[in-house]
């Protein structure tokens, strides 16, 4: 009776801590922020799967994962509760994919070199994994709670957010191993050493580079004025026939209250213009007017029309009332704007009712006319519509074909006063630091704003109370027009990964002899 009772209590007790492990990485992100908890959360965990069976470790990752995306992506149930189910378990696999790892591989003699060097290389591969598979859903990534923090984050132009992610695993498996070997006498010391060297580089390297990116702006460059808009529309509201004029005269009339600071460029959110633009040309006829009236061209986004087939666009018009840039969004939204499989599994139709949007083919690079120069110069840029801003290789393909700076324009506004656009305002801190360039942001209900080459957040649209969401506004800031170098992470992208993968390799072909 004894035996099963301690059993059970241990049970328990193991699952209490892949719960707290869950909570503790919930709150490094938005909007709680607390992101210095990211640096331990997983050490709860780790002392849950210490002595966990393979099948027990699967379930006591899987507990971590079901409470840390319920409570991080719970807000999709304003989308859809059916489909928010089914995608809370998917991404929980891959958190019992890791438990069972760590029962694999954390122990053994050589134990304290795995859990600090091999597991965070394996969670890395898990992150990766999951950006990639059935589309990817590279949302919360480890590294992105640390958008804050931004001498931790200045790495990412050259590993990527995978590199601070890394770190992070990394630094809990130190911890974790001082404090289990602590108990056993064992000279701690050797797990601090490598963490500890790679730390002082990392944060080195982060303040030398934001205090090079301080000294730069002291230079004199010639800039571009950018006014983003943020017209706060209600998805109720937005498709509505009736209230189609209403949202033109918004967007209309605080582009006009913006083009008092005189942009060279304003910048509407995605699917501002609420009609399909060739069904309705009258209302592309408006933005054409205003353009011309205030003398900046406008970027806009709308739905457009091929044949058949519905596009997500973003379409630049001139002061000269001419269509001079269009790009059809290339990663389309699954459940939002397509349905995968819809042929071969057609009850996914009732999960979530939509209609099918067609993917674009081009990285379209707009450009924009320097102020005082006429048509002599001209800054370029490209476009990241919705969620696109969250895949660094669309960002790297945009700036390898020309692009000196990025624009994102999105619409929230489905996930109402929730942390969904704080969570998305992340991915895009992290686009600007790994091609150092600045990136700008126009939503439809916020976050709006501007963002440094290295991650900084320069300026929100925000109203008295300095609230950024659900609040209607603009925002004008000037930016320089070119960018230096590409970043050794532009150049070759994931090259981090490769190293991982061979990193795993290694460590696993040295434990084995030496364990044997």
């Amino acid at each position: 009776m004894g035996q099963p009772m301690l059993r059970r209590s241990h049970g328990l007790k193991d699952l209490a801590l892949a719960i707290v492990s869950a909570i503790l990485l919930s709150l490094s992100f938005p909007k709680f922020n607390l992101e210095f908890l990211a640096w331990f959360a997983f050490i709860p965990l780790f002392f849950a799967l210490k002595e966990a069976s393979k099948g027990r470790a699967f379930f006591l990752g899987f507990a971590c994962g079901l409470f840390f995306w319920g409570i991080t992506v719970y807000w999709l149930v304003h989308v859809t509760m059916a489909g928010v189910i089914v995608l809370i378990f998917y991404l929980s696999l891959y958190f019992g994919v890791f438990g069972l790892l760590f029962s694999i591989f954390a122990s053994g003699r050589q134990a304290g070199q795995r859990i600090i060097f091999l597991l965070p290389a394996l969670w890395v591969i898990l992150e990766y994994a999951r950006s990639h598979l059935l589309t990817g859903f590279p949302w919360a990534l480890l590294g992105y709670s640390q958008y804050l923090d931004l001498p931790a984050i200045q790495i990412a132009d050259t590993f990527g957010v995978w590199g601070v992610s890394f770190l992070l695993v990394m630094v809990n498996g130190a911890l974790y191993s001082l404090i289990k070997e602590k108990s056993q006498g064992v000279n701690r010391i050797k797990y601090l050493i490598a963490p500890a060297v790679i730390l002082v580089f990392v944060f080195g390297y982060g303040f030398f580079r934001l205090q090079q990116a301080g000294e730069s702006r002291n230079a004199s460059k010639r800039l571009i004025k950018i006014s983003v808009i943020q017209g706060n529309i209600p998805q109720e509201l937005k498709w509505y026939p009736q209230a189609r004029q209403g949202i033109m005269n918004k967007y209309l009339m605080l582009s006009r209250l913006a083009a008092q600071e005189k942009p060279d460029l304003i910048v509407w959110p995605e699917a501002a213009v609420p009609v399909i633009l060739e069904k309705e040309p009258a209302y592309c006829e408006m933005v054409a007017n205003l353009a011309k009236q205030v003398q900046s061209p406008v970027l806009f986004g709308a739905v457009t029309l091929k044949g058949d087939n519905y596009y997500n666009s973003a379409l630049m018009v001139s002061q000269d009332k001419e269509i001079v840039g269009r790009y059809d969004k290339l990663h389309l939204v699954p459940f939002g704007e397509y349905i995968p499989l819809r042929t071969i599994l057609p009850f996914l139709e009732t999960i979530v009712p939509i209609g099918d949007v067609n993917p674009g083919k081009e990285y379209t690079i707009f450009s924009v006319n320097l102020p005082g120069v006429g048509h002599s110069l001209r800054s370029k840029f490209g476009v990241l519509i919705c969620f696109e801003d969250v895949f660094p290789e669309l960002s790297r393909q945009f700036i390898k074909r020309g692009a000196q700076f990025l624009v994102n324009i999105t619409n929230d506004a489905w996930y109402k006063q929730t942390f969904a656009s704080y969570q998305h305002f992340q991915a895009s801190v992290f686009r600007a630091v790994e091609n150092r360039v600045n990136l700008l942001r126009s939503a439809n209900t916020g976050v709006s704003g501007f963002i440094s080459p290295e991650g900084k957040i320069i300026a929100l649209v925000q109203d008295a109370s300095a609230r950024e969401l659900f609040v209607d506004g603009y925002k004008t800031w000037s930016i320089p027009a070119k960018k230096g170098a590409q970043t050794i992470y532009t150049r070759f992208g994931d090259w981090f990964i490769m190293s991982v993968c061979s990193l795993i390799i290694l460590i696993s072909l040295i434990s084995r002899r030496s364990d044997v």
